[in-house]
């Protein structure tokens, strides 16, 4: 694999250049936070890894870290995620990125090494990660270094996890060469800023269980990432994902949308507005109600599993459709993930069971049961809208990213000690701000006394820190 990149054809550049163009000026807190902070280059001489979608609008975020003075190695956090052209258009400007739409899950873990590996064997200095990819492989290399030291062996792969044992295989293959490899890469480590809700919930894991590594910065859980990103990004990318990949009618379908966490919320406003009759399943009796009282039906996926017509898991949980439920499915229904990770639906069993497999074209396949009954799966259960099309539209993720890039800055010039953090309210409001403009959309100002009646700043921030909008 080449150290400066490993992508599917350099001669994309051109169309990437293009559509990177495009894609800033519908990226105004992007380009905002590169023209304030373009002279003091907070992130100058720092390595920065990313792990993240490499897309289009993830190039702009690229682009942005490097204009304020960051070394940067990228791969993506999904194997079918990465627009060829962006990535072509980032190698073609010398930033070694590795990714490709389509990649093996053995090539992808490969990838995250190389963006983790810098000249001179040296490690990064912060990451960037979206699902927790990269932190998850500098933890579990270290543990084994560390099994290793105490014991005098390494430990037997008793995993029967395709993905977990190609993980195992990678690190030992590391350890080969170098063991102590992430030993010693972790004191330069100053934090890493993690971009969605599961990545965040590994963290959390990692904190109580006195795992975590060092610093992690919480980007998920700023609003103007969650009720943003998650909600209204999703509320669009996921109708594009599964149009383009089936051209169904969604008029009139029921939709079983799995989970009405913000991402569940925005999948569910899309399939009402396209005139679907939209079922929701719930464990949470505070989402179940806020669902009932938006008037979709609250049913468990046993009451409705022979009437779906679409399915669409987004609990960020494991097992959410099993093979007995496929099983159970009317002919042709439509299932697919906006989740994370690609174990909401049990596709290694559905691989491994009866059904015969027929590829229609890449990211849409078509599963025969003895009876004749066909289903359909999108993306292989992994990630619909980055699939299947190209995930969410530049603005809503200039929020996330934007956030990115204020908790790279957080974490560099605090260098705080091991724990989860959230970014300030003020960083939040600051994001907002930044996107209201071009919209077209003037904020009110408060008087003094407007302010001092309800104990605030005129200039913000306007919500205390647990307020939940």
């Amino acid at each position: 694999m080449n150290d400066n990149y490993k992508i599917k054809d350099i001669k994309l550049y051109s169309i990437g250049r293009k559509k990177i163009k495009i894609a800033e000026k519908e990226m105004p807190g992007l380009i905002s936070l590169r023209k304030k902070y373009a002279k003091t280059k907070p992130l100058k001489n720092l390595r920065i890894t990313g792990s993240l979608h490499m897309t289009v609008e993830t190039a702009v975020l690229i682009e942005t870290l490097k204009d304020l003075g960051a070394d940067i190695r990228w791969a993506s956090c999904n194997i079918f995620s990465t627009q060829d052209e962006a990535a072509a258009a980032i190698a073609k400007s010398k930033i070694p990125v590795f990714a490709w739409k389509g990649e093996t899950l053995k090539e992808y873990w490969e990838c995250t090494f190389k963006a983790l590996s810098f000249e001179k064997s040296l490690g990064p200095n912060l990451i960037v990660d979206d699902g927790g990819d990269a932190t998850l492989l500098i933890h579990k290399g270290y543990s084994l270094e560390k099994f290793f030291n105490e014991k005098g062996f390494l430990p037997k792969i008793h995993s029967n996890n395709e993905e977990e044992i190609i993980i195992e295989k990678l690190l030992r293959k590391i350890h080969k060469k170098n063991p102590n490899h992430w030993h010693t890469i972790l004191p330069d480590i100053l934090g890493v800023s993690e971009e969605t809700t599961t990545g965040v919930a590994r963290l959390i894991k990692m904190k109580e269980d006195s795992d975590l590594l060092f610093a992690a910065v919480n980007v998920n859980d700023s609003a103007t990432k969650s009720k943003f990103d998650n909600l209204y990004g999703c509320r669009e990318s996921l109708a594009d994902g599964i149009k383009r990949s089936t051209d169904i009618m969604l008029a009139g379908k029921t939709v079983v949308i799995c989970g009405y966490g913000d991402v569940g919320k925005g999948c569910a406003q899309s399939m009402r507005s396209y005139g679907c009759n939209v079922v929701i399943t719930e464990i949470d009796p505070i989402c179940a109600l806020q669902a009932a009282m938006e008037g979709f039906q609250v049913k468990t996926i046993e009451d409705v599993i022979s009437k779906g017509h679409i399915f669409v898991t987004a609990t960020g949980n494991k097992d959410i459709i099993t093979l007995n439920h496929m099983r159970k499915m009317r002919d042709q229904a439509i299932v697919c993930n906006i989740g994370h990770f690609d174990n909401e639906i049990q596709i290694n069993e559905l691989n491994n069971s009866e059904a015969k497999k027929v590829v229609i074209e890449p990211q849409f396949d078509c599963y025969t049961f003895p009876s004749k009954k066909q289903i359909f799966i999108l993306a292989e259960g992994r990630l619909v809208n980055l699939g299947c099309s190209t995930g969410h539209a530049s603005f809503v993720m200039s929020t996330s990213f934007s956030n990115q890039v204020l908790a790279q800055i957080f974490i560099a010039q605090n260098k705080p000690n091991i724990d989860v953090y959230n970014l300030p309210k003020v960083f939040d409001e600051e994001v907002a701000e930044l996107h209201l403009n071009h919209l077209d959309a003037k904020l009110s100002k408060l008087t003094k006394e407007q302010a001092d009646y309800i104990g605030v700043s005129r200039n913000g921030p306007f919500k205390n820190k647990n307020y939940r909008y």
